[in-house]
């Protein structure tokens, strides 16, 4: 018999800790290679972990809500014969002191950049408190004072839930109840809040609780219109060469290629163009600096069942081809709908693409994905009367038109950059050849 210890596995160059959401299997369970142990949740996307062994589950050294550092040993999976020691040889050797150093350096970095609460001395904080904290407007001294039930003290979700439900009667706390000292040191560290008005809730109403993402998202929409001034600019595309295209050669690329051609790449490659064309619109914004991205990484929004968004990512979609870009769209579309999107693969866009037209709308105005400076909205295609100009006159005919939606933050991208950019991949899709091989 040989012990195999199941550890966290890097998830991402920016995901330094996971929270354990549910175990899948009890101790005592047997379990078969790749299949999966347990699930996890990072601030981007949740997970399950698969073993890397077959045999069965002897011990599990975290429990739910409790936070885990990449590289800590989950579970222990007892197997037989040495195929576990050998995984397990296949490790690297690092010293413990290294592993807590590099650890305690990346959790900090991470906290500073992404939560306005950190965990500090004892008081450790996993990301999915720290989101709710920061979704519900918890200062970092109001988040200090919350007991803990998890281990070593540790809040969990519920003791945060627990704390809001019974947060709105600490309101109605006269003044004479709180230390004067007291309310001074708090006034001067941090920033007076509104206090949220209490919704009133009727005897027929229905009280659904967000999911996790759907608060996520929540706080992540609400942070990218603090940050940046969103302006829109709008075109009108005539996309008559790319509807007949499409429909001329979508069976013999399905046939060739065994992936349905849709016009999602079509426009994904129209708009990798014209960030090649316009790299200023290729950038983030860090405090006073800009960076301007070498690689041009697509982020696509895609519909969960939910219906919720997550938006993976297509990493150098300019060195694609449409065939490449239909195999990368598709594949990335059918994982997401199905949660088995990876870490990485929803990290480093450098600009996104969101298809309104999906749901019917003609146009939209999507807000910007932060650290991003834009966002396109693909409206829906519509067949419209419209004039059309020849050397013999000008007449009325039927053409198929669609709106482009730019976003952009108008504190780096201009009013002119941002109407050109949307510009430049409409001219792209009415330029179309008609004569093109997939």
């Amino acid at each position: 018999m040989a012990r195999f210890e199941l550890k966290l596995p890097k998830m991402g160059e920016s995901v330094a800790e996971a929270t354990v959401t549910n175990w899948l299997k009890k101790v005592g369970d047997r379990i078969e290679m790749d299949e999966a142990v347990l699930e996890i949740a990072t601030d981007k996307v949740d997970s399950e972990v698969p073993s890397e062994v077959e045999g069965v589950l002897v011990e599990q050294l975290f429990q739910t809500d409790d936070v885990v550092q990449v590289g800590q040993t989950l579970a222990i999976i007892e197997t037989e014969g040495v195929m576990a020691e050998s995984a397990a040889a296949a490790q690297p050797e690092v010293t413990q002191e290294v592993v807590s150093k590099v650890e305690e350096s990346v959790t900090k970095a991470m906290e500073t950049v992404h939560n306005p609460v950190q965990s500090s001395g004892d008081r450790f904080y996993s990301p999915l408190v720290k989101n709710m904290a920061t979704a519900e407007g918890i200062s970092q001294s109001e988040l200090d004072t919350i007991p803990g039930s998890g281990k070593d003290g540790r809040v969990t979700k519920n003791d945060m839930l627990s704390y809001l439900e019974n947060r709105g009667a600490k309101v109605k706390v006269s003044s004479q109840e709180v230390p004067i000292q007291k309310t001074m040191e708090t006034t001067a560290a941090t920033a007076p809040k509104p206090v949220k008005s209490p919704v009133s809730v009727n005897g027929g109403d229905e009280i659904i609780e967000m999911t996790r993402m759907g608060k996520l998202i929540a706080h992540h929409m609400v942070e990218s219109i603090s940050t940046s001034a969103h302006v829109q600019s709008f075109v009108e595309c005539d996309v008559t060469k790319i509807w007949n295209w499409r429909n001329k050669v979508k069976d013999s690329f399905e046939k060739r290629e065994g992936e349905k051609l849709t016009f999602t790449p079509i426009f994904m490659e129209a708009v990798a163009k014209s960030l090649k064309d316009f790299p200023m619109m290729n950038i983030s914004v860090d405090g006073d600096r800009i960076i301007k991205r070498k690689d041009i990484n697509l982020g696509m929004a895609a519909a969960l069942g939910d219906g919720n968004l997550i938006v993976p990512v297509i990493k150098k979609a300019d060195q694609l081809n449409l065939v490449g870009m239909s195999k990368a769209v598709n594949d990335l579309a059918n994982r997401a709908r199905n949660n088995q999107l990876k870490p990485d693969e929803i990290q480093g866009g450098t600009y996104t693409v969101t298809n309104v037209g999906t749901f019917g709308s003609i146009m939209g105005t999507p807000i910007i994905n932060q650290p991003q400076v834009g966002i396109l909205a693909l409206g829906a295609i519509r067949k419209v009367p419209a004039v059309i100009e020849t050397p013999e006159g000008d007449f009325i005919g039927i053409r198929y038109k669609m709106f482009l939606s730019h976003s952009y933050d108008h504190r780096v991208v201009n009013g002119a950059l941002g109407g050109q950019f949307v510009k430049r991949v409409a001219d792209y899709l009415e330029a179309w050849d008609m004569k093109r091989e997939f």
